[in-house]
């Protein structure tokens, strides 16, 4: 499997070898911003959870006392996000959170009747919503998807008590036919139903939110970096590491993580995207 990672929209910098590879059909993951990322995949543009307002427009502060009050999203979408949202063929959502989908994903949605997956739990919310719902997946059972599979993934939002008012939260195993099969854990800490998926499905690529989101109070609703470190030692593929500085209660920074993976000797096989980054595999 061969990686490369772009932080420059329109390719412009990259020779024409690459260029031609990069139009065969290979997987392109568009980190966007927090867990919004767009998968292109055997020429399906699938948008994943996505919180594409802009700076500020999504919602109050997830926390007022234990870290800065900032409007969310705390962070604009990349520049180079526009191209490729008007590519998206398919949306997967992992649950209802307004950083995991926003009004204007919604309005977006809609506008454009882009047809979504979920779970099976938040099938009636998201219809409510208007939201063109084509498919729902259940856990532990997999389905076909886009000339694929799909299978849902028990995800537990938070350590102790926290987890059950943070509500239901599903992870995706994704597999296409001649590409790496992908592992989206979504917003969770580490369980033995994460475990399972590392160890028996070996995953190419595993996606683990990494921001150690934390409320005012209780325990953090995300990995602490010793489970993100747990959870990329024990995945067999590449790691891709987001949920990071882009709302306002994720206090686990790039830099100190990437740091934490070098002293590791894990730097080889992880991504922590910038951004607009993209990663070819």
């Amino acid at each position: 499997m061969h990686l490369k990672r772009i932080n420059d929209g329109n390719l412009s910098f990259i020779n024409s070898k690459l260029a031609a590879v990069i139009k065969s059909n290979i997987m392109k993951i568009h980190h966007i911003r927090n867990a919004t990322m767009i998968i292109e995949t055997g020429g399906h543009v699938i948008l994943v959870d996505p919180m594409l307002g802009a700076k500020g427009t999504a919602g109050p502060p997830f926390t007022l006392f234990r870290f800065k009050p900032k409007r969310n999203p705390i962070v604009d979408l990349p520049e180079n996000s526009q191209p490729v949202l008007d590519k998206v063929t398919h949306c997967l959502i992992t649950h209802k959170h307004p950083d995991h989908i926003d009004k204007v994903a919604e309005a977006f949605l809609k506008k454009k009747d882009i047809p979504v997956t979920c779970s099976v739990l938040d099938e009636a919310l998201f219809k409510k919503k208007g939201l063109n719902i084509v498919q729902t997946v259940d856990y532990w059972k997999h389905d076909n998807f886009l000339g694929g599979k799909i299978e849902g993934i028990p995800a537990r939002h938070g350590y102790g008590y926290v987890a059950k008012p943070m509500g239901n939260v599903m992870g995706f195993y994704l597999e296409f036919p001649n590409e790496p099969s992908l592992y989206l854990s979504s917003d969770t800490i580490y369980t033995d139903d994460v475990d399972k998926v590392l160890k028996d499905y070996k995953p190419d690529i595993s996606v683990v939110a990494s921001g150690t989101a934390q409320l005012d109070f209780f325990q953090p609703l995300l990995m602490r970096v010793e489970d993100i470190i747990k959870f990329t030692k024990t995945a067999p593929g590449k790691v891709i590491a987001n949920h990071l500085e882009a709302v306002n209660h994720c206090p686990t920074k790039r830099l100190d993580l990437k740091a934490r993976f070098n002293k590791e000797g894990l730097s080889d096989k992880t991504f922590i995207p910038e951004d607009g980054d993209i990663i070819l595999f």
